[in-house]
């Protein structure tokens, strides 16, 4: 799952990017509204987490150019701002979530994954593929009732074909939901994940299916 992070303090979004990492996302950093504008669009975001106060495109002029132009793309607003009037301010401009410096990284992620369960129009899902299990309130995985251990981008790799349970997913799709525009990653790259992710549910019931010239498809091996 892949996030836009647009923030001008450098140590911050460094901060925000490393934590976000760790709990499975693929980060894109832009530092300015210019370079946020281009990235959104050249790439497909699951969240935007934007600061108001940025240099050469503010914030909220970012924002409603996104509105403007039929993103809908979630947004959190991030800022140092928390009077009534500034949340309303950003509420009213097209944000879909607003969260005052300083906050705790736990409920930045909270806000993300309620935001992408909103996207998606439904409660946090719980899918079931034989003895795999995936927790979308949690992001967890367990196999065979236990927890299934995975690096940040296999989580990522088996979070993207999981919500696309039955369905091709195309390597393109797979490799831009899963490495930033700062990943050195080539594009055998992809392939490396899903063969690691293969043989951790080796033995299990889920299976990664490859369709050739088309991608990769999750589904019930029986």
């Amino acid at each position: 799952m892949r996030i836009l992070l647009v923030e001008d303090n450098h140590e911050l979004a460094a901060w925000l990017g490393k934590a976000l990492k760790q709990a499975n996302y693929a980060v894109d950093i832009a530092h300015d509204g210019e370079d946020a504008g281009h990235l959104l669009k050249v790439a497909e975001y699951a969240v935007v987490i934007l600061d108001l106060s940025l240099p050469k495109i503010d914030g909220m002029t970012l924002l409603k150019r996104l509105r403007q132009a039929g993103n809908k793309v979630p947004v959190v607003i991030l800022t140092a701002n928390a009077s009534l009037d500034g949340r309303v301010a950003g509420l009213d401009g097209g944000a879909d979530d607003y969260l005052a410096k300083p906050f705790e990284i736990a409920e930045l992620e909270a806000r993300i994954r309620a935001l992408v369960r909103r996207g998606h129009d439904r409660a946090a899902p719980q899918v079931t593929i034989g003895d795999l299990l995936f927790d979308g309130g949690t992001r967890q995985f367990t196999l065979a009732g236990e927890t299934l251990v995975l690096t940040p981008r296999e989580h990522a790799v088996l979070e993207h074909l999981v919500l696309k349970v039955g369905t091709t997913v195309a390597k393109a799709t797979l490799s831009e939901s899963v490495f930033g525009f700062d990943d050195a990653a080539d594009a055998s790259a992809i392939e490396i994940y899903v063969h690691r992710v293969r043989k951790k549910l080796e033995g299990s019931s889920a299976q990664i299916a490859t369709l050739r010239g088309l991608g990769y498809m999750l589904r019930h091996a029986g």
